[in-house]
């Protein structure tokens, strides 16, 4: 009877104009290959996020999705925000 204690990437979705990345992690709880329990965690990246500590998956699809155009364009949105 062994439990073990598993967390997973359970969703990656890109959205919105500046590219946001919003993770799903699973927290999952087995006992013999049987799910006893499953916890979720989101969390959301904006295209100046630091991505060093996050899973190699996570940190492909922000590799793929801000290209440099899409950096600037939300440097701008920051810019004018704080003017505001």
């Amino acid at each position: 009877m062994a439990i073990t204690k598993e967390t997973q990437i359970g969703k990656i979705e890109v959205v919105g104009k500046y590219k946001s990345v919003q993770v799903r992690t699973d927290i999952v709880i087995m006992e013999d290959a049987e799910e006893l329990s499953r916890k979720y965690h989101r969390h959301t990246l904006a295209p100046d996020a630091d991505i060093s500590n996050e899973h190699s998956e996570v940190q492909a699809v922000c590799n793929a999705v801000w290209t440099q155009e899409v950096k600037d364009a939300y440097a701008t949105f920051k810019a004018e925000q704080e003017i505001n």
